[in-house]
């Protein structure tokens, strides 16, 4: 009745309502009506039957002396067979079970649960025998107070009843052994077993102890995912309160509605559970532009000595500040200047040839310096050339240009580090922190000048070791990188005295590594523009003031393609696939504007900026931009 009563409208509902019960009398038949007691005659040739007509657990509540020698090698036989045996612990309120019981645990090569009796508040019920010396494999029920309803009975009267002993906790795990079966039936007998004590309640002293060994019976939990979680056929862990993923800065707004993206994942027993890994994706924090301009206090070193030229920053600040996709827009005075937080080293190697190396800093500053681009100085609106869309820290960067006549060819790389948009909780993590991942990029392009006219052409190979375009996603989605091919175009023309006009185009295709659940069909096309005119000697000698407009890297179309496992067969274990795109195509564009002037000022140079950005970030409903700036710095 406790185990599997049925759910039909009468008396007690079981635990395992809809199991088969195999009812194999063991007793001898009217001797559990004396008071004497029951009297039991072949248990051995019961436990025999139940094996060989496929019983999935075998319920003994009975206990006393140790067991036969028979009845020990069919406990052994049930476990060969996958059977799970669930003994009572006994009612004599000793420290330990009943040597019956203890006997077959010895025996039953993980597969016997002993289990005591506990009342509705979670204590062991007085009489209950403890778990002593079988904490590994004893477990807990409620057998105290039981209510169950008698419509045949062999007590004196019919009704509802309240009943006491191990023999009912017992049949309580015998259900739950059933349900699990039932829902599950891929799991060994093993699993089961492992499954109940793992996932009971923890009480009395912390982890096994000898009177309530691992707990208490807890089917919820046994029902919940246990152990370390995984997509099918990942080896990469994904826990379920894991997040799953971060975009980056050219993504913007992507994400920012909620992406769905349902799914389940495998827990250590092969059990599937449904998920939707979609909530655990992140948006990109918007870069604090002005503060990453201005925010930061240093000092400017530069030498140069004709063929070479050092420049260094060095940092005065203990601030630890967000990093935004930038190079060093550079004027001709700010040329021996570069950006221990930056250092550039610039020679001439021959009259055809230069060189330049740089430390913390990328390529594209270099390249801009060894070509002579005269890049007007702004603070907000960076260059299209070079905006990559990332947050990240470069380590090292090299470029040469050499002379072909009127060509001018420069080859450039440099490495560094993907700063994730946002701080993520992944499977090896404790606490959420920004993700640190390997970035290189190779590049050469071409330049040439026709009078006042100037242009230059060139392609970059950007290749990350485990982000989508600076996106971050978790390991369980395979975390192969990606490579990005950009086209980069510039074009300057002195189109009258003091005056020029600039533009940069720079379009993209990164293409992820597929593997994990990212396909092959993967593509993402990204785009950045600026425009810009410049006055020079407004006041007077050396100042200039120029206007930008600019759109930062913003992907344009395309996104993740996701084979996601959508359904679990527990007959085959395997899953069924369905591919999903995940759109990285953010709705808000952005759009700057910036007016800059720069000069000498008070024995020093001075800058002073106005800006607006529309849609900061890409993100559409977010509050407009804006501000000024004003800066001033000497030498000394």
């Amino acid at each position: 009745m406790i185990a599997a009563a049925a759910n039909n409208g009468q008396g007690t509902v079981g635990i395992a309502y809809n199991a088969t019960i195999m009812a194999i009398r063991a007793d001898k038949p009217g001797s559990c009506a004396s008071k004497t007691g029951c009297e039991f005659g072949n248990v051995a040739a019961g436990i025999r039957w139940a094996i060989d007509h496929g019983a999935t657990v075998i319920n003994l509540s009975m206990g006393g002396s140790a067991a036969s020698g028979a009845e020990i090698q069919l406990v052994k036989d049930a476990a060969a067979a996958g059977v799970v045996v669930v003994v009572a612990a006994g009612n004599d309120a000793e420290a330990r079970p009943d040597a019956y019981g203890r006997s077959l645990a010895e025996a039953g090569a993980g597969n016997v649960i002993i289990v005591g009796s506990v009342g509705k508040s979670g204590t062991i019920s007085g009489f209950s025998n403890r778990a002593g010396g079988s904490s590994p494999y004893y477990l807990a029920a409620l057998g105290q107070s039981v209510t169950v309803a008698e419509t045949s009975s062999i007590y004196d009267k019919t009704g509802t009843f309240r009943i006491n002993g191990t023999s009912f906790a017992a049949p309580q795990v015998s259900g739950a052994v059933a349900l699990l079966k039932q829902a599950f039936p891929s799991l060994t007998a093993q699993q089961i077993v492992n499954r109940l004590l793992d996932s009971a309640q923890d009480v009395g002293a912390v982890g096994d102890d000898t009177t309530y060994g691992k707990g208490v019976l807890d089917i919820a939990r046994a029902f919940q995912p246990l152990g370390a979680t995984s997509l099918p056929g990942s080896r990469e862990p994904l826990r379920l309160g894991d997040d799953t993923g971060v975009t980056s800065a050219a993504m913007g707004d992507a994400l920012a509605g909620g992406a769905s993206l349902q799914t389940f994942v495998l827990d250590r027993d092969k059990i599937a559970f449904q998920t939707d890994i979609g909530v655990g994706l992140q948006t990109a924090r918007i870069a604090e532009r002005l503060d990453s301009a201005v925010g930061q206090r240093g000092r400017f070193v530069h030498y140069n000595a004709g063929r070479a030229a050092l420049a260094f920053t060095l940092d005065r600040s203990d601030d630890v500040r967000q990093p935004w996709p930038k190079q060093l827009m550079l004027t001709r005075e700010d040329s021996e200047k570069a950006q221990v937080l930056a250092a550039r080293v610039a020679m001439k190697l021959s009259p055809n040839t230069d060189a330049g190396f740089a430390f913390a800093e990328s390529a594209d500053g270099l390249v801009g310096q060894l070509q002579g681009q005269d890049r007007p100085a702004f603070l907000i609106a960076q260059d299209a050339s070079g905006d990559d869309g990332l947050f990240r820290s470069t380590d090292a960067a090299f470029a040469v240009r050499r002379k072909l006549g009127r060509f001018g060819l420069t080859v450039s790389a440099d490495s560094g580090e993907i700063i994730s948009a946002a701080p993520l909780m992944m499977a090896e993590d404790v606490e959420r922190r920004r993700q640190r991942d390997g970035v290189r990029s190779f590049a050469v392009s071409g330049d040439r000048s026709w009078g006042a006219f100037d242009a230059s052409l060139g392609l970059t190979m950007m290749d990350e070791d485990r982000t989508v375009l600076g996106a971050r996603f978790h390991d369980g989605f395979g975390g192969g990188g990606a490579q990005t091919a950009f086209v980069d175009a510039h074009a300057g023309w002195n189109f009258a005295d003091g005056w020029r006009l600039g533009g940069a185009l720079r379009q993209g295709y990164t293409r992820p590594v597929a593997g994990g659940i990212v396909t092959s069909a993967s593509l993402i096309e990204t785009r950045a523009w600026s425009l810009d005119v410049q006055r020079f000697g407004l006041f007077g000698a050396g100042d200039s003031l120029a206007l930008r407009i600019a759109q930062p890297l913003r992907v344009e179309s395309g996104g993740l393609g996701l084979n996601l496992p959508v359904a679990f067969s527990y007959e085959t274990l395997l899953a069924t696939y369905d591919t999903r795109t995940l759109s990285l195509t953010p709705h808000g564009r952005e759009l700057m504007s910036e007016i800059a002037w720069r000069g000498p000022l008070f024995f020093g140079f001075g800058s002073a900026s106005m800006f607006y950005r529309k849609d900061p970030g890409h993100y559409a409903n977010v509050p407009d931009d804006k501000g000024v700036a004003l800066k001033w710095d000497t030498t000394f």
